[in-house]
């Protein structure tokens, strides 16, 4: 009898409590607007002190020699011994493993100096269809004849000339050079 009217004050008491601790946890004190948004806008403050590189751009310096529980394996990821192992190793251009290089195959003749001229041919034809009484290497090189007009050129004898013309140029053919002068022409060499 006792328990049974113990049990419904118990559950008073209870509700009681329940609603004066009710008001205190859910009252705040109420927070300002600029406090507010203070509290969403506020970024980190970028200086010297929270500077980082961008993730991934920095990477760990591989540790070697460490052990085969540094994960770079007890040869410090070169692999077994020999010639890949070692330090300062490189091979040169045309290196065969060993093996005779093709380089050193294929038989060699002749001689090709390395203070050979190479010129820049123009045939008659050529002067004939610039059509004009002055031919120099900056004329040409503008009408398309030649490429460059540092470079030297030489005057060849194909075709022939109608009208006298003026031509500096490094060296003509003796063709080139009989022509020229057939047709009133002139034919005046540049020092290279």
């Amino acid at each position: 009898m006792k328990k049974e009217s113990q049990a419904p004050k118990n559950a008073a008491i209870k509700k009681i409590f329940k609603k004066k601790a009710a008001p205190s946890q859910s009252v705040k004190a109420p927070q300002s607007p600029r406090r507010q948004e203070e509290k969403k806008e506020k970024a980190p403050f970028l200086g010297i002190h929270n500077l980082r590189p961008p993730a991934g751009s920095h990477k760990r310096r591989k540790l070697l020699g460490r052990g085969s529980s540094s994960g770079h394996g007890k040869t410090s990821t070169r692999g077994s011994k020999g010639q890949t192992s070692r330090s300062g190793r490189a091979t040169y251009p045309g290196f065969e493993g060993g093996q005779m290089p093709l380089i050193r195959k294929v038989p060699k003749r002749g001689f090709v100096s390395k203070f050979k001229k190479v010129y820049q041919l123009v045939n008659i034809k050529d002067l004939a269809r610039i059509n004009e009484p002055l031919v120099t290497p900056e004329i040409l090189e503008k009408r398309g004849v030649i490429k460059d007009r540092n470079k030297p050129v030489k005057i060849l004898g194909d075709g022939e000339l109608s009208s006298a013309v003026t031509i500096h140029a490094h060296t003509a053919s003796s063709s080139a050079a009989e022509k020229i002068k057939n047709a009133g022409g002139k034919l005046q060499l540049i020092d290279a």
